[in-house]
């Protein structure tokens, strides 16, 4: 449970659309797998196994990491959105399969303010991390 709680609206332009997950905006809040200039870009995740193990591995990491709740999860996506503990800051975390890829995409964005200090960079290498090391 959060101090405080800075919470926002939740973004309407999260999903996929055309294959891609939604552009990060100009403030360095962000990081998406797809965004191609430096303040923004991040590598993907890769996976050996089918889709379905590799969104499943990927939940389980996600659900084991404090503040975190999915709240969309299908065979080639997840959305989930982390909250800040004392806080309440609360990012949205996309995952998104492609059609015939070995690689997971990701954006990860906090809903308020212009920087969150490299949190979600650290979040998704921790998520990469998690994601390498589950057998």
């Amino acid at each position: 449970m959060s101090l405080f709680s800075f919470h926002g609206k939740r973004p309407d332009n999260l999903g996929v659309t055309d294959l891609k997950l939604g552009s990060c905006p100009s403030t360095p809040n962000c990081v998406s797998t797809q965004d191609e200039d430096e303040q923004h870009k991040i590598e993907p995740l890769a996976f050996n196994s089918s889709p379905s193990d590799a969104i499943a591995k990927l939940a389980s990491v996600i659900n084991a990491m404090e503040g975190s709740e999915i709240i969309v999860q299908s065979n080639d996506y997840i959305h989930a959105e982390f909250t800040s503990k004392l806080m309440g800051f609360r990012d949205d975390v996309e995952f998104y399969i492609g059609p015939q890829t070995q690689v997971i995409q990701v954006r990860a964005a906090a809903r308020l303010g212009k920087s969150d200090l490299g949190v979600n960079r650290k979040r998704i290498e921790a998520i990469r991390k998690g994601f390498n090391d589950a057998a």
